[in-house]
Formats: structure tokens, C-alpha cells, sequence
């Protein structure tokens, strides 16, 4: 018997849904069920086929169980060691070198010094900054964010560099990004699950949280093909088994504004009945495949183009 567990938080809707709907299919000898860890030992397997993480970002014990897991043959979805190296600063990096359009952004140090250190561990650093070269390449309005994690958490609009030192004076240790805002005609948040299950939604960024998700835009067959290429090329290189990505259309370019979540929101409340039952069926029916793939004892985690051609010394494109 091979099972399929998920290891979730507080969400209840789609850990629930999706277990059900992967025992529903009636596979022979697959089975799911929430992750349950009452021990974890150094090298021994999991027990698990496959993992769906959606929790393992802000509880660190599950992050390294999962690299465990995944050392002893367990299929993490997603890849647990790629997930603790990327943010989303690098996220833009490397969408400028394999042709995604993403809004201009620069990273920031963190206004108050990091524990345990002191002025002396910044010598590297000039003082002051090139504010005003930042400024001058992001353009205001601007918006800065946390350079990770995710959730619509610490993210502000600026409008000039007033409110800029306004406000970084309150981020505290965070290193946050600066970023160019992107004034859209259209959004759309695509789910993306095993690089090739693609739906893509209407979503108003600047509603209330709870109507998000009532937009209606209507992009054209080819606008769909042209979304859909640039979803799949950032998973592609990223590696991400299950994600959302955030496009923003500006003068008929769809830019990547977030694409760094791997834990992406699929509660019931918030997505809406047609998305929720997208992503509960292509979710089980890729970690079903995943489940019929795994071998024990071998590497059954995805990764990025990024990843496989570095240690190919191949070009990124």
C-alpha cells in the first residue's frame, strides 16, 4: 500500500477535500490520509509515497522532517530543499535571464541591525545607500514587501520617497524588497500543479480579501496562451510541483508580480466553489501519479531547470 499524506496547519477545506477525493478514485493499493509523526528518525523512511506540504514554511520542525522524508524516498511536493534556498528576490533574478517579463525590484538590508550583530558587521555596505539610483530605477508609486514569505503580510504602496523612510523605519529586522507597481488593466492568479495543470484566475488584488476572486476578466485565446507560457517557464525553472503565479497585464504584458507560493491558498471561503474544485481533483490526481512513479530508497523530488542545469553546466536558456 502506498499512501499520499498531506501536512497542513489550521486550513481545514482542502486537506480534508483532498483526501477525500484521492480515496474516492479507488486506486488499488494508494490511500490518503493527513501526515501523522509521533517520532522522526535519522534516515528511516517516512512511511509516506508522497507528501503535499502546506505548512512546513512557518513550523520548522516539518521542514526538516520533510528533507528527511525525502532522503528515504518520500515524493515532497513540494521539494522541501529548494523551498528553504529560494525567495522571492531570486525568484525576479532569474525571471530577467529566461525572458519573464517582472516589475523593476531592488532588495533592501533590514532597517534594525539582525540579532547578534552590530554596525561593524555591515562594513561591506556603503553608507548611505544609492538611495536616490533605487529610487530613480524603481519610479514611485512603489510598493515594498518582504523579499519572502507571503500572504499579503507587511506589504505597503508608496507613493513618494516620504513615505519610503516613512515606512521602512517600521519593517524592523525584515529585509524587505522595493518594487515597481505595476498599474494593470487585467489580473490573474494561475494555479500551476506538476508543471502542467494550469487554471487561471480572475483576481482583483485591489477588493476586500473575500472578493478577490468575484473579478471577471476576460483575456483572449491568445492572452490564454500567453499566460499559460509564462506560468509553465517559472515552474519550469523553479521546480515547484504546486504554486500560484500572480500576473499582472500592463499594455497587453502579462508581468510576473508573485510567484513564490508554494503553499498557495486553496480554503473553500476564499477561492470559490468552481476553484476549489479544480485544485482539490488536479491536486489529487498529480499526487496520485506521483504515487504510482515513487521508488523507495531513491530521489523522488521535482527540480527546477535552474537547479539541473548548474550541475550540467549548461546555460539557464
Amino acid at each position: 500500500m502506498k499512501k499520499i499524506g498531506i501536512l497542513f496547519g489550521q486550513e481545514r477545506s482542502f486537506p480534508m477535500a483532498f483526501i477525500e477525493k484521492v480515496n474516492s478514485k479507488g486506486i488499488e493499493n494508494i490511500t490518503a490520509e493527513p501526515v501523522q509523526i509521533d517520532k522522526s528518525m535519522q534516515g528511516e523512511p517516512s512511511g509516506y509515497a508522497v507528501i503535499i506540504d502546506r505548512i512546513s514554511q512557518d513550523v520548522p520542525f516539518y521542514r526538516t522532517y520533510l528533507k528527511n522524508a525525502a532522503v528515504t524516498g518520500t515524493a515532497v511536493i513540494n521539494n522541501p530543499f529548494w523551498w528553504s534556498a529560494d525567495d522571492k528576490y531570486f525568484n525576479n533574478a532569474l525571471m530577467t535571464k529566461v525572458g519573464v517579463p517582472v516589475p523593476k525590484t531592488v532588495i533592501l538590508p533590514s532597517y534594525d541591525l539582525p540579532t547578534d550583530t552590530n554596525n561593524e558587521s555591515f562594513s561591506n555596505l556603503k553608507y548611505p545607500l544609492d538611495w536616490e539610483g533605487m529610487f530613480k530605477y524603481v519610479g514611485f508609486p512603489a510598493y515594498m514587501k518582504p523579499f519572502s514569505g507571503g500572504g499579503w503580510k507587511n506589504v505597503y504602496r508608496l507613493e513618494n520617497a516620504k513615505d519610503f523612510y516613512n515606512v521602512h523605519t517600521e519593517t524592523g529586522q525584515l529585509v524587505m524588497l522595493l518594487q515597481e507597481e505595476i498599474v494593470f488593466e487585467e489580473y490573474y492568479r494561475c494555479y500551476c500543479i506538476g508543471q502542467k495543470y494550469i487554471h487561471i484566475m480572475s483576481y482583483e488584488p485591489r477588493n476586500p480579501y473575500h472578493l478577490r476572486y468575484a473579478a471577471d476578466f476576460k483575456p483572449t485565446t491568445e492572452r490564454l496562451r500567453q499566460m499559460e507560457d509564462i506560468v509553465l517557464r517559472i515552474n519550469k525553472y523553479l521546480g515547484y510541483d504546486f504554486n500560484t503565479v500572480e500576473l499582472a497585464v500592463r499594455d497587453g504584458v502579462p508581468y510576473a508580480i508573485d510567484f513564490y507560493n508554494p503553499a498557495p491558498d486553496a480554503e473553500f471561503k476564499s477561492v470559490g466553489q468552481d476553484n476549489f474544485e479544480w485544485v482539490v481533483e488536479n491536486a489529487a490526481n498529480y499526487a496520485i501519479e506521483r504515487a504510482l512513479q515513487q521508488k523507495d530508497g531513491e530521489d523522488n523530488l521535482t527540480w527546477g531547470e535552474f537547479v539541473k542545469r548548474g550541475a550540467a553546466k549548461r546555460p539557464l536558456v
